[in-house]
């Protein structure tokens, strides 16, 4: 089994969409953005934080997301609470988590490595985070039913290559248990 590297993502990511997105996967060494083309530089930039795997893997599953309006501003223009949120800030940031965690959690699949959901919130006020892991679980379902973005796909079918874990994606590969 490969090991899970993000130079190798990286040059997964730049193969598929540098020419055609006009979009970079960079390693930052602080917290993750997405940068659009700008006076000092002129290609997009999905930054990762820390050189961490799972954390590339979080910032494209966003940029598979984001459509072409909002891949044009500094993070897709997304409202972002850091950690220490309350409850209610806490809800809304999961309600826009659901399918970026999905596709995460698919693209793990891919690379063969397990994934953790994610409520980013350490030293916020708790929640409950079953009704999160449950939404999570069933955009996969959704998505192994109906289609995945064909950006996501693509990384999808390349990440499958390259871990040489080929199959077909299904629902019933992705069990609400391992979250």
């Amino acid at each position: 089994m490969r090991q899970h590297s993000a130079s190798d993502l990286i040059q997964i990511f730049d193969q598929l969409f540098s020419v055609s997105e006009n979009t970079r996967l960079l390693a930052g060494d602080d917290e993750p953005i997405y940068l659009p083309v700008d006076a000092q530089c002129d290609y997009h930039r999905v930054v990762f934080a820390h050189g961490f795997f799972a954390s590339a893997l979080h910032e494209i599953a966003h940029w598979c997301i984001a459509g072409q309006e909002r891949r044009q501003q500094v993070d897709y223009g997304y409202w972002y609470q850091p950690d220490g949120r309350s409850a209610e800030q806490q809800k809304i940031f999961e309600k826009v988590e659901v399918k970026p965690q999905a596709l995460e959690w698919i693209f793990s699949k891919a690379c063969n490595k397990p994934f953790r959901v994610s409520v980013d919130n350490l030293s916020g006020e708790a929640t409950d985070t079953m009704p999160f892991k449950q939404a999570v679980h069933q955009q996969v379902l959704n998505y192994c039913a109906t289609g995945l973005p064909a950006r996501a796909q693509q990384l999808c079918e390349a990440l499958q290559a390259f871990y040489q874990t080929g199959q077909t994606l299904k629902g019933d590969q992705f069990s609400l248990a391992e979250l």
